[in-house]
């Protein structure tokens, strides 16, 4: 990543810098209540010295906004084949349809403008996340309305788990620079409240979901475990390739 996160923390001055090993960033269930909260996201930088960012933190950005980016344009696709069935037999259920579509095409839209912006690849595995999204959208529509909200439980419970992980990982990280008495770029700043904005709205879904009689889907417990394990996956793969 070649870019302005890297510019917003360019060095100033010389500065000891105390190495944070990089977490997972899918295997976090804690609340986001357990965030940290730097005083940057309350006040703004500071015009404090700057420092760029290390090589494991530009590998694991990469990284992360790869998988994220690949997650919402598989989110706009389930969503694009469960729309047309769910609706035709269950019309009152449009509004709701259109209204998680137009936010997870909003999200798609978001990072594809990141990764075009500091030159990210997408993952390789695109074209076969395009089929098997699609796929799985289609199906679970057929199966009936319940089968539909249940994929989306399952899918916003696995994606809500990896953006939260995702923002403590930042959050850390800018902990550590107020702790340095660094100043945080901007930039990254905003990519945190954006992404928490992004977080709170998959969970939005997941809520409608469970509104909807996800969980009287048959077979609920069979349906929801395939699908979180195939996002699970998913998301170690694009993570890599």
């Amino acid at each position: 990543m070649n870019t302005c996160l890297r510019r917003a923390l360019q060095t100033q001055a010389p500065t000891t810098v105390v190495q944070r090993s990089i977490r997972p960033i899918t295997s976090s269930a804690a609340s986001p209540s357990t965030e940290p909260e730097p005083e940057v996201m309350k006040t703004g930088t500071q015009g404090k010295r700057r420092r760029p960012l290390t090589e494991e933190q530009q590998r694991f950005l990469d990284s992360a906004l790869r998988v994220n980016q690949a997650g919402e344009l598989a989110a706009v696709l389930i969503y694009t084949a469960q729309t047309p069935p769910i609706v035709r037999s269950h019309p009152h259920l449009r509004p709701l349809m259109k209204h998680m579509y137009d936010q997870e095409a909003g999200h798609f839209d978001y990072f594809n403008k990141i990764l075009a912006k500091h030159r990210i690849r997408p993952t390789a595995m695109t074209p076969i996340w395009h089929v098997a999204a699609t796929a799985l959208g289609w199906g679970t529509a057929v199966m009936g309305r319940e089968a539909a909200m249940a994929c989306t439980e399952a899918v916003e419970t696995e994606i809500g788990e990896h953006y939260n992980a995702q923002v403590r990982e930042l959050l850390a990280w800018m902990k550590d620079m107020e702790n340095r008495g660094e100043e945080v770029g901007e930039e990254l700043t905003e990519l945190v409240r954006e992404i928490r904005k992004i977080r709170d709205e998959e969970l939005e879904h997941l809520d409608h979901a469970v509104e909807n009689d996800a969980k009287e889907a048959n077979p609920y417990e069979v349906l929801t475990n395939v699908i979180r394990g195939g996002c699970r996956a998913a998301i170690w793969v694009s993570e890599k390739v």
